[in-house]
């Protein structure tokens, strides 16, 4: 099939990718002139695990290209799917202007039948009003689908490339048969294709990273507990994560969730609710124990030195919001960096894919480590905020912090 992707950051660019893998001819459309010139030159944009690999062998092939011109991205393509941001906004709620933007300019331009893909994240209701912004502009035909992404960074690529499930939203039998024969290379072990309306299919993304996050944050209560009433939280952990109904994974107790994801859809679902007068509970307690999580660590580190940080010297191992990647969206890690630092202690960092990121916005305000051993030499405490960087070993999030002794050897 011939494919558009429109936006290449994470979503999109492992998205056409992936696409181009199995064969189809993808082109990425992005406005930036910068980005769009690197990834056409090879270089790609983004780390994630697996992924240089298949796009240097699909860039080579000629299945996959890159462009600033929406036009042209979209002439050939059967299916255009739009992977761009939706920041929340000042109420967290999720911002559509980029999607309902690109909408519009695509109404501009269609000549034939095309199936739009909406593969942001985005509140329910957003198909219809992609529909309209396309419609305003186009009297032809065309369908609006609804195909949430469901990629873990660190392991987007094999996400994609073996799905435990694919949802497509649309109640089109013309594009159902698309979406099911672009797909079904990716189904062949038997994973399904849950077909159901857009409404549905967008309601089920929100409703999986927020149900995920209060498990996170549940955890992150017991650990509190734990603390209090001298319990082993990793027995806990492992006692009830044994239990199939509950399941071993996101129990690992931390420092608070972060990410591009799981703070944004929360708030999003959040605000969704209040627009049909409902009260999520639940989830307003989920980011509540969230934002007062990434706090736990600073004055247990203030009263070791007894209220005291000036010159401090602290190391710190992970600065992105989980491992294997280089996003440091919403990482716990960054607000402990600022309150830390505002008390005159010395952060030395160390994070094998993150640190040229972090740089970037706080510059010079800490220093940075070649190797997680240097990290440690004249530290005063070592700081394990989100992986274990040691041989490349991922260590779960968990709330530790080693201040037994200095760290003066490596």
């Amino acid at each position: 099939m011939k494919i558009a992707v429109v936006g290449t950051g994470y979503v999109g660019l492992v998205t056409g990718t992936c696409f181009a893998e199995t064969g189809n001819r993808v082109t990425c459309v992005d406005i930036d002139p910068n980005k769009i010139n690197k990834l056409a030159a090879g270089e790609i944009t983004i780390y994630e695990p697996g992924l240089e690999k298949i796009f240097l062998r699909n860039l080579r092939e000629g299945r996959l290209q890159f462009t600033t011109d929406l036009r042209e991205g979209i002439a050939d393509a059967e299916i255009i799917f739009l992977a761009l941001p939706t920041p929340p906004g000042e109420d967290g709620s999720a911002d559509l202007r980029y999607v309902l933007g690109v909408a519009a300019d695509l109404g501009k331009l269609l000549t034939d039948y095309k199936v739009i893909v909406d593969k942001s994240t985005v509140p329910v209701g957003t198909a219809e009003k992609v529909q309209a912004a396309i419609a305003a502009h186009y009297a032809g035909e065309f369908d609006v689908v609804s195909n949430p992404e469901f990629l873990r960074e660190g392991v987007a690529v094999e996400d994609f490339m073996k799905p435990d499930r694919v949802v497509i939203g649309t109640q089109s039998e013309r594009a159902r048969k698309v979406m099911n024969d672009l797909y079904a290379p990716f189904v062949r072990q038997g994973n399904p294709i849950i077909f159901m309306d857009e409404k549905s299919a967008e309601l089920t993304k929100y409703a999986a990273n927020s149900f995920l996050a209060t498990k996170i944050s549940f955890m992150n209560e017991i650990a509190q507990l734990c603390e209090r009433m001298g319990a082993d939280v990793d027995m806990v952990r492992r006692g009830i994560g044994s239990d199939d109904r509950i399941g071993k994974r996101f129990l690992f107790p931390g420092i608070g969730y972060g990410g591009s994801c799981f703070p944004k859809d929360v708030q999003a679902l959040i605000r969704s609710a209040e627009d049909v007068q409902y009260n999520f509970s639940i989830l307003q307690a989920v980011e509540a124990v969230n934002e007062r999580q990434k706090k736990h660590l600073l004055p247990k580190i203030r009263n070791h030195f007894n209220g005291n940080l000036t010159g401090v010297r602290l190391a710190l191992w992970g600065l992105a919001f989980k491992p294997n990647t280089d996003d440091i969206r919403e990482a716990p890690a960054l607000q402990l960096i600022e309150a830390l630092t505002s008390e005159g202690a010395i952060i030395v960092a160390y994070d094998p894919e993150a640190m040229a990121n972090v740089k970037k916005l706080v510059g010079d305000q800490i220093q940075y480590a070649a190797n997680p051993y240097d990290a440690l030499v004249g530290a005063d405490a070592l700081i394990i905020a989100t992986l274990s960087p040691l041989n490349g070993v991922s260590l779960e999030p968990r709330i530790l912090i080693e201040l037994a002794k200095p760290c003066n050897t490596k």
